[in-house]
C-alpha cells in the first residue's frame, strides 16, 4: 500500500472536474460577452455595454482561476507519481508547460483588456447621454 496514494487522490479528482468546468466555461463566457459586445456598440446602449465588461471581466476571471487549478494540478499529480513510482524512476523529470500555458496567459491578458475597454465605452457612452440630456432640456 502506497502511503501517499491515497491522501491526494480526492484532491486530485476535484482539482480536476474545477478545472475541467473552469476552462470550458470561460469559453463559453467568451463567446456570450463577444456576441453581447456586438450588440451593444451596435446599440450604443449604456447598459449593454457595462453588462458586456463585467461579463468579459468574468470571463477573465474564470480563465485565470482555471490557469491556476490547472498549474496546482500538474503539480500535485507530479507528486502523486514519485510517490506510487518512486523517486529514482522520475527523478529526472522537468514539468514545463510550453506553449499552451502562454497562449492561456494571453488569452487571460486579451479577455482582461476587452473588459477593460468595454467598461470605458460604457463610461463614455454614459457622459455622452448625460450631456446629450442636459443640452436638450426641453424635448
Amino acid at each position: 500500500m502506497f502511503p501517499c496514494e491515497l491522501k491526494d487522490v480526492g484532491m486530485l479528482a476535484y482539482m480536476q472536474g474545477a478545472f475541467m468546468v473552469l476552462l470550458p466555461l470561460s469559453v463559453i463566457v467568451l463567446f456570450v460577452g463577444g456576441m453581447l459586445g456586438v450588440m451593444s456598440m451596435l446599440a450604443r446602449a449604456h447598459p449593454l455595454l457595462l453588462a458586456t465588461g463585467l461579463l468579459l471581466m468574468c470571463g477573465a476571471v474564470f480563465t485565470l482561476a482555471g490557469l491556476c487549478v490547472y498549474v496546482a494540478y500538474s503539480a500535485a499529480a507530479f507528486k502523486e507519481a514519485v510517490c506510487i513510482s518512486g523517486q529514482k524512476t522520475l527523478e529526472d523529470i522537468n514539468i514545463y508547460f510550453g506553449w499552451s500555458l502562454v497562449l492561456a496567459a494571453i488569452s487571460f491578458i486579451s479577455e482582461l483588456l476587452t473588459a477593460i475597454a468595454f467598461l470605458v465605452a460604457s463610461a463614455r457612452v454614459g457622459q455622452l447621454t448625460q450631456q446629450d440630456e442636459d443640452s436638450c432640456p426641453g424635448e
